[in-house]
């Protein structure tokens, strides 16, 4: 557990050659410093709107805005953080506005994490977008068809032999590595032919994660 968690620490923390990171480890790594610098010494916190302004520079001048038209008669779902569209036959994508995390940081934390333990179902950042006014992330993802429904005890079974436990609803924890793996009911996790596809997840650090 502690090599995963060693890399793990790598690459939240670390820092790629532009590159070899690409847009999403780029982002991250751009929120990871302004969060270091725009810190108020005495509260430890930082604003979410002046991060949002802080990214809306950043993304001009790296060329990081999903110009796209994203068309309504492409709607696929939604849920309360993020509205999904096919994109083609094969990959779908997700507008999403950061509202299950207190900072764009931790969104993108996520997705790296995503990307560690589910890469047959990894994100690829497309840039940002201002939708009704609002910043949005647009990130691209396959498109998994379920051939049957999820049985949330296997989902239960195959996080606890890797050291998620549950602690209330469909949230886990997993104290060795210091995360936090929460909302994976049966819309996030789908199944196909008996193998589980996580493809809609959320996860937190804790301080432990540091440790």
């Amino acid at each position: 557990m502690k090599n995963i968690k060693d890399e793990l620490q790598h690459i939240i923390l670390g820092d790629e050659p532009p590159r070899q990171g690409g847009a999403l480890k780029k982002t991250q790594t751009f929120l990871r410093g302004y969060a270091e610098t725009s810190r108020d010494t005495q509260k430890q916190q930082y604003v979410k709107s002046k991060e949002a302004e802080a990214i809306l520079a950043f993304a001009k001048k790296e060329k990081l805005f999903y110009e796209e038209d994203i068309r309504e008669s492409d709607f696929i779902s939604e849920g309360a953080e993020q509205k999904v569209y096919r994109l083609n036959e094969f990959q779908v994508i997700k507008t999403n506005a950061g509202i299950f995390y207190e900072y764009w940081l931790d969104y993108f934390n996520s997705l790296l994490l995503h990307n560690y333990f589910f890469p047959a179902t990894a994100y690829t950042f497309l840039g940002f977008k201002e939708i009704g006014g609002e910043l949005h992330a647009v990130v691209k993802q396959e498109f998994v068809v379920a051939s049957e429904p999820t049985d949330l005890v296997l989902v239960r079974q195959f996080l606890s032999y890797n050291g998620f436990q549950l602690k209330k609803n469909n949230d886990y924890l997993n104290t060795e590595l210091g995360l936090i793996f929460e909302d994976l009911h049966d819309e996030n996790v789908l199944s196909d032919k008996g193998v589980l596809f996580f493809i809609d997840t959320i996860f937190y650090v804790t301080p432990a994660f540091y440790r």
